[in-house]
């Protein structure tokens, strides 16, 4: 297993995600956020961390870029998509895979609540079955999948994965990522995660974005001004 790695280095491995159809660009800007993923990397979650923030502010590029670094820290890493029947297991078990595998190839409410539900599974059997040590799960807008008011109940779910595992272990991370405002006031009831939020980009991170979009494009300064720094929203303008 990689020992904890300077950040310095692991800031250069980005992630390419898909802006446009044909279109890949690096994972931009959000450093201070990166850093956070090492703080929680080196400590692991003393709580589940609910991300929160506006429709189409970064959140899901966000995870995915977590996902990368937390598996060059040496975790085993299980992140879902389940709206988008979506997911990415970093781990040697293959087992993991199948299993998420299958689950998505179900029809699509199936398969949204099946990964919901599977995602915390797994990750219970990487610390019980298979020993692993760092275990790592992300999950994005599955509140969604569930439904509001389960929110709650997801959310203990994940914090029972730290506070009452089903063997020992080092260190566990566990990110959820939502939009919806009522499920943040549904987990805000309860003392069971830690919120975070997250805006839009600055400026400066938004304008290496744009630059990379190719051909006719309005001024940047205008593109600003209507889009208050939202990714989704560069592309529509």
């Amino acid at each position: 297993m990689r020992e904890y790695q300077d950040f310095k280095e692991l800031s250069m491995r980005r992630v390419r995600l898909s802006l446009l159809p044909g279109l890949e660009v690096e994972f931009t800007d959000r450093d201070v956020a990166l850093r956070q993923v090492r703080d929680w990397a080196r400590e692991g979650t003393r709580w589940p961390v609910v991300i929160f923030g506006p429709e189409g502010c970064g959140k899901s590029a966000f995870l995915r870029q977590a996902t990368v670094m937390l598996r060059d820290l040496g975790y085993d890493v299980v992140y879902i998509d389940p709206l988008h029947r979506f997911f990415i297991a970093h781990t040697d078990v293959g087992e993991i895979a199948r299993k998420l595998a299958d689950a998505a190839s179900e029809t699509l409410d199936i398969a949204q609540l099946r990964l919901a539900t599977l995602a915390i599974d797994v990750v219970r059997e990487l610390l019980d079955r298979w020993g692993r040590r760092r275990v790592a799960i992300l999950v994005d807008e599955v509140f969604q999948a569930i439904g509001v008011e389960k929110a709650g109940l997801y959310v203990k779910g994940l914090l029972n994965l730290i506070e009452y595992p089903p063997g020992d272990y080092e260190r566990i991370v566990a990110i959820a990522a939502t939009s919806e405002g009522l499920s943040r006031e549904e987990i805000g009831r309860h003392l069971w995660a830690h919120l975070a939020p997250m805006w839009n980009m600055p400026k400066e991170g938004f304008r290496q974005l744009y630059e990379k979009l190719p051909g006719h494009k309005p001024p940047f300064e205008e593109v600003w001004r209507l889009t208050g720094g939202n990714p989704r929203m560069l592309l529509v303008v």
